[in-house]
């Protein structure tokens, strides 16, 4: 979920944003570890403990060689992984098109015979207590908890870009082309997005809100819109 005032990521809301969350703190350790080591090195050229013939050894060479390929090998592996997972398509439960426009999003349930919508930002004077300005939608887009979703996602005019952080998702939204994208949501919630290709004057003004509820609601929920 998000929170005013919040720093850092938002709370991983799939198995894809676990695992981007979990490599970047393994390459901030990295990072840190190289800052460390470099400070270090400064730290006794500036104290005068290395000497010249220290500086221009054949075994510092090889180190300064060795380290970096092995740290890019670390760096590598892991993202790798991560690059297939988010290639991967399971049979999806749900599919869903989200076409781009400016400045909205509609959403078609294409396994359903008639249920999709338009979803416009809520404006600030209409906005409930409590609530997140400029993040909040008139229509949610409702999806069942747990069940791989697959996202087709295009657009009607100019270029956007389909993004939820905390889902782990961004797809461009390209007029006359279909770009596909899937998730699995693991907690009910309300995870907040945005389009994150400037497409125009009102470009801040197209928010994405996903909710995600038991598969039970979601069946009330799409019996309710497609009767």
């Amino acid at each position: 979920m998000a929170n005013h005032s919040q720093l850092g990521f938002q709370d991983a809301s799939s198995p894809i944003m676990e695992e981007l969350v979990e490599f970047h703190d393994h390459a901030l350790m990295v990072a840190l570890a190289i800052c460390s080591l470099v400070l270090y090195l400064l730290t006794l050229m500036l104290m005068e403990k290395l000497s010249s013939n220290t500086v221009d050894a054949q075994e510092i060479e090889l180190i300064w060689t060795i380290l970096p390929a092995i740290v890019l090998v670390l760096l590598a592996l892991p993202s790798l992984q991560i690059l297939y997972m988010m290639d991967e398509v399971n049979e999806p439960d749900l599919t869903l098109k989200a076409i781009g426009h400016q400045w909205y999003w509609t959403y078609e349930y294409t396994d359903f015979k008639d249920l999709s919508f338009d979803s416009y930002m809520t404006p600030t004077m209409d906005l409930p207590q409590g609530h997140f300005r400029l993040l909040e939608v008139d229509h949610r887009m409702v999806v069942p908890m747990e069940s791989p979703i697959r996202m087709i996602i295009t657009a009607d005019d100019v270029l956007h870009s389909w993004a939820v952080p905390t889902l782990g998702v961004k797809t461009d939204a390209i007029p006359g082309r279909l770009n596909q994208t899937s998730f699995i949501t693991t907690r009910p919630g309300v995870f907040y997005g945005q389009c994150s290709e400037i497409c125009g004057a009102n470009h801040s003004f197209m928010p994405i809100v996903v909710e995600s509820t038991p598969l039970k609601y979601f069946e009330a929920w799409s019996s309710l819109l497609s009767s």
